[in-house]
This record gives structure tokens, C-alpha cells and sequence, in this order.
């Protein structure tokens, strides 16, 4: 027969040439037979005991299964060479860590967020590195939302750095990779001015007297606003009710200035006249026009924010479109004795007209527009405001009556006349920083005095 080695025969290898078991594993050559020399498909894993092939890389989007220690699998999603170490799958070598942007604000005094995204965060126990220029680094480790992005919450010694310090930002991964270079961001400073409150995602400045929203360099949003002005005093001598401050409110966008804030203040009531309008309240170009005045006897009420009341025979001011309402008029009631004065106009509704000789006109209703400010916890924020004055009732002889209740946001009621002549009250003022309208009075006696306006400014944090 053939045989192998030296003869016609060699390097010859056949089914024919093999005696059972007569090549064995010494008898070849080391590498002679190799994955390369083996048809496709000729040995598969079916005929090789577990285990046995460890030593070639599998390929995959995602991690292999059913697979033994040592085995190497190729990461195509993150691009990384892995190893299996019996119980789960760790890089052979380092992943690198790349950050690539930081968006978010580091507020001076102020816990804030940032988010972080780059490449190679892995998915825990990320540290993030916040370096001061010329300070200590402070590390915070938090939890990758994924390979890419990750949220850190800004530690105090940080945001409490001087205005304008420069903040270098690295991430560390687990694999202890550090990116390169750091990511700048300066410590920005917070607009200051009237009394500041947070809540809710948002920061208050209140101004219950004029002053300045004072917007600091490298700062810029966009703001919500509220305006409210004087409101105005009630008539004297069974008088209209003093009309509410113009309510108004919008947004606008701010950046690095000093903006003046104007808060109106209310008229003040007499007891020989007519009242008197509030003043008006203004900030970013924006004007809330003051309250009306309330009527006295037979005269008819002053035009404003809202309209004042009409005296017991008369009409009422007109209310400034977009800020309020008109003050109510005499509707035909015999007032022969007592005399019922007109409701002032409020922000959220007209002052209404008295319903009978002994009783008189209510102020309207004030705004509730900013009532989802109000329910942010401690904010300075009324859930109304710029309710008109109610009108006041007199009288000549022993007939009494009620005067006109003052309406929701701050109005005053108006003065009353239990009966007798000369007998009553004056009227009641407006709430302070409501611009709500004085009530107006009873006989011959003061009118209330309306009530000062407000300034609201919020933005978000």
C-alpha cells in the first residue's frame, strides 16, 4: 500500500493512507492544521467539546452567550475588545472617556444641574471633576443615564465661587479615564432687586415700593412680569367706590442692565370731595395705569386702571382696555333717602350698580390670573388682585342702609349709615400692594384711601 514520508506517495494524505488511529495529534506538525486549511463548515461546533476554541474573537453588536473563560468578544456598538472571565464580560483594555459638551448654568449661591454628553461614560460610577481656576477640585460620582450623557448636580463649593470664576469640568469613568482638555464654565451671577424668593422652579422679586431689577453681566432669560397700580380712593358723602389699579402682565426677554421698577402708590380719601386717582406702575417699557376716583354725590366717577364708582344719581369711570373695568352706574333707583353710591371697577370685573336705595354697589372683582403664582408656597403673591372699592350710602334723616362691599383683591368696602342723621362711616381702605380701590363713604365723611400697587418679576432656575 502507500505510505507516507519519503517516496512516490509523499505528503499524500487519504482516507485510504490512515490506519485506524495511525496519525495522531504528536504526529503532525505543530500549526499544521489550522482554521485556515479547514473547509467551511468541516468542523463545526457541534463536533468540538465545550470549550475547546476559546481563542477566537466573536464579533457582535451585543454580548455573546453560552460562552467559556478567556473568550475574547469584539464590542461593534461601543467599539471596544471585551473578555469573558467566567461570570461576566470586562474590557481588555481601558475605555477612554470623552466629554465633549456641558450645557446648564452654574448659578453664584444657587444648587443648579448640568448635563454632561460625550463618549465612553460607561454606566456607573462616573466622577465628575470641578476645578476653580487657581482652587481645589471638588468630585462628584454619579450614575450615566448612558454611555453618552449624564446629569450632575453642581456641588455648593462651587456655585458658592466668586461671580465670573472659571469652572474646568472633566469626567473620570470607571475604567479610571480621564478626558481631555476640560470642558469652561464661568460662575454667572443672579439678577438682585426687591425681595427675592424661590419656589417651584422659579425666583421671585417682588417690589412693594419702587427700586431697580438689577441684571448682571453674562446672565440672560426670558421673564414673566405682573404690574399693578395705585388703586383710587372712594368719594365722600354717599359716594362711588374708588376704582382698582390697572392690572397687566406679559413676558419679555432680559440681559446685563439695570431696569427701573415703578410702584404706584393709592390715592388718599378726603371727606370734602370727590376721591383722587392712584398712580401709575411701570417696568420694561410696560405702564399699569393708576385706579379711578369715586364719584361724590352727583358727579360721575374718574376713568383709570379700572373706572371709579358714580355717585348715587351718576356714572361711572371708564376702565383702560386690557387692565381693568369700568366703575358702575346709577341704574333708576329712587334715591330720595338714603343714597346708595356705585361699586369702582375692579381688574377681573365692573363695579356693579346699586340694587336698591339702601344698599349699595359692590366693587368688581379683581384678577386671578397669577393665583398659580400664589399656590408656590411663600412668594409674596396674592391669588388676587385689583379689586374695586365698594360704594358708600348716606342718608338725611333716621332711614339706614349698607354700603357696597369691597371686591375680591383688595378692594374697600364702602361706608354705611345705621341711621339718624349724620350718623355713618367712612369708607374702608384698599389693601396695601394689591391696588385695590377705596370704599366710598357715608355722609360727609372720608372716602378710603386706595391701595398701593406691586411689581412681580419671575424666571426660571
Amino acid at each position: 500500500m502507500g505510505y507516507i514520508g519519503n517516496g512516490p506517495y509523499q505528503g499524500v494524505l487519504t482516507g485510504g493512507n490512515i490506519q485506524d488511529g495511525t496519525v495522531e495529534t504528536t504526529d503532525l506538525a505543530d500549526g499544521a492544521v489550522t482554521t485556515v486549511k479547514i473547509a467551511d463548515g468541516a468542523i463545526t461546533a457541534a463536533k468540538l467539546a465545550a470549550g475547546a476554541s476559546p481563542d477566537e474573537v466573536i464579533v457582535s453588536a451585543s454580548q455573546p452567550s453560552g460562552v467559556s473563560e478567556g473568550q475574547l468578544w469584539y464590542d461593534a456598538t461601543n467599539n471596544n475588545l471585551m473578555a469573558y472571565d467566567g461570570s461576566s464580560w470586562l474590557p481588555v483594555s481601558a475605555t477612554v472617556a470623552t466629554l465633549t459638551s456641558v450645557s446648564g448654568t452654574i448659578f453664584n449661591g444657587l444648587a443648579s444641574n448640568l448635563t454632561l454628553s460625550g463618549e465612553g461614560f460607561m454606566t456607573a460610577n462616573l466622577v465628575v471633576n470641578f476645578t476653580p481656576s487657581g482652587g481645589s477640585t471638588t468630585n462628584v460620582t454619579v450614575t450615566p443615564s448612558s454611555d453618552t450623557a449624564a446629569t450632575v448636580a453642581v456641588p455648593s463649593a462651587i456655585y458658592n465661587q466668586s461671580t465670573g470664576t472659571s469652572i474646568g469640568i472633566t469626567v473620570t469613568n470607571s475604567d479610571g479615564s480621564t478626558s481631555s482638555p476640560a470642558v469652561s464654565k464661568s460662575v454667572v451671577g443672579l439678577p438682585t432687586g426687591g425681595t427675592i424668593t424661590s419656589s417651584g422652579g422659579y425666583r421671585y422679586h417682588t417690589y412693594t415700593s419702587s427700586g431697580s431689577f438689577v441684571v448682571p453681566s453674562g446672565f440672560s432669560t426670558t421673564v414673566e412680569y405682573l404690574i399693578v397700580a395705585g388703586g383710587g380712593s372712594g368719594g365722600s358723602e354717599h359716594s362711588g367706590g374708588g376704582g382698582a389699579g390697572g392690572a397687566l402682565g406679559g413676558s419679555t426677554s432680559v440681559s446685563a442692565t439695570t431696569y427701573t421698577v415703578t410702584v404706584g402708590a393709592g390715592a388718599t380719601g378726603t371727606s370734602s370731595s370727590s376721591g383722587s386717582s392712584g398712580s401709575n406702575s411701570s417696568v420694561f417699557s410696560q405702564t399699569a395705569i393708576g385706579g379711578g376716583y369715586g364719584s361724590r354725590s352727583t358727579t360721575n366717577g374718574g376713568s383709570g386702571g379700572s373706572g371709579g364708582g358714580g355717585g348715587y344719581n351718576d356714572n361711572g369711570g371708564a376702565g383702560t382696555s386690557g387692565q381693568g373695568n369700568a366703575g358702575g352706574s346709577a341704574t333708576g333707583v329712587s334715591n330720595s333717602d338714603p343714597y346708595s353710591g356705585q361699586g369702582g371697577g375692579g381688574a377681573g370685573g365692573a363695579g356693579s350698580s346699586a340694587p336698591s336705595a339702601s344698599q349699595a354697589g359692590a366693587g368688581g372683582i379683581g384678577t386671578n390670573a397669577y393665583s398659580a403664582w400664589a399656590s408656590a408656597t411663600s412668594t409674596g403673591v396674592s391669588g388676587r388682585y385689583a379689586g374695586g372699592g365698594g360704594g358708600g350710602l348716606g342718608n338725611a334723616r333716621s332711614n339706614s342702609g349698607t354700603g357696597g362691599a369691597g371686591g375680591l383683591g383688595g378692594g374697600g368696602a364702602g361706608g354705611n349709615t345705621p341711621g339718624g342723621s349724620g350718623t355713618g362711616s367712612s369708607g374702608t381702605a384698599g389693601t396695601a400692594n394689591t391696588g385695590g380701590g377705596g370704599g366710598g363713604s357715608s355722609n360727609n365723611l372720608a372716602g378710603g384711601s386706595g391701595g398701593s400697587g406691586i411689581v412681580i418679576i419671575r424666571y426660571a432656575i
